[in-house]
């Protein structure tokens, strides 16, 4: 849905405090979830080299010595930011190395956009998404894994995962096919345009791919192509991958706290199927 249309649901409160995530870190402590106390986590401003120029970027993983394993973090339309930086602060104490870049690098800086405030012009911002061909993605995400296996804190004996939210999905299909190898894992959340009719539609690329997959679906988004579930369920049975195809009783957006969208509770059932496809899969 993000890809083609401004969608109300994304818009965010970006005043919105770590205390949410100090909330659901406890949550998930109870729940057995979090590994790593989330004041530990090491969190650092980094710099990615593409074949596009410099994308800037936040990794994450926990602190003292060890090494765990990777996960790229595709942010949606509103690129990174600090609910995003929070996501990847918290999925980071539950034990992985994570990198969350900048998708727009090509366009703006993360601070750049940043600047323009809570809701910037989404015509912009669709622009932004639209300078990044198939091509820029799949070359993005060989750097990006590239990047996160030449860091101490990545063990790269295990497979590496990727999640996107909103864009994010069908960029998360073209890593797991871009970088076939080294991904076991795909989380789809409210993922727009994952099925097309084009030739460059992401479930065509799934035969590609040696992931389990994740596709967590909005409503209504559901409701707007209420066949793309059934043509992924199909993709994933013929290319015989694991997968999770789920409509979600809540909107697009609805994932990311602070969003209009946000539904907690349906959050945390994605968060917690999220930790058991990497559980399994990331070894």
């Amino acid at each position: 849905m993000c890809d083609n249309e401004i969608n109300s649901g994304l818009f965010e409160d970006w005043s919105l405090t770590r205390r949410t995530f100090v909330a659901l870190g406890a949550a998930a402590t109870l729940s057995g979830t979090a590994a790593y106390a989330a004041e530990s986590v090491v969190e650092t401003d980094v710099s990615v080299k593409t074949p596009d120029g410099t994308a800037d970027a936040a990794l994450f993983h926990p602190g003292g010595k060890g090494a765990w394993p990777a996960v790229l973090m595709w942010p949606d339309i509103f690129g990174l930011r600090p609910v995003f930086r929070e996501m990847g602060r918290r999925l980071a104490a539950q034990g992985y190395t994570v990198l969350v870049p900048n998708p727009f690098y090509r366009s703006a800086t993360s601070k750049d956009i940043l600047a323009g405030g809570a809701n910037p012009d989404m015509q912009k911002m669709f622009g932004y998404r639209n300078a990044i061909k198939d091509e820029g993605v799949d070359s993005d995400a060989i750097a990006y894994l590239g990047f996160l296996d030449a860091q101490a804190a990545t063990n790269k004996k295990k497979k590496a995962g990727v999640q996107g939210y909103c864009m994010g999905g069908p960029l998360s299909f073209r890593t797991a096919a871009a970088v076939s190898n080294r991904i076991g894992a795909v989380g789809s959340f409210h993922g727009g345009g994952l099925v097309t009719t084009t030739p460059a539609s992401p479930h065509l690329l799934i035969p590609k791919t040696k992931a389990a997959f994740l596709c967590c679906i909005a409503k209504n988004d559901d409701a707007r192509a209420p066949t793309d579930k059934d043509t992924l369920k199909a993709a994933f049975a013929a290319a015989k991958r694991p997968a999770t195809v789920e409509v979600y009783p809540a909107d697009h957006g609805w994932c990311v706290p602070g969003s209009a969208a946000y539904n907690m509770e349906a959050a945390e059932k994605a968060w917690a199927e999220l930790t058991k496809l990497y559980k399994t899969n990331l070894v």
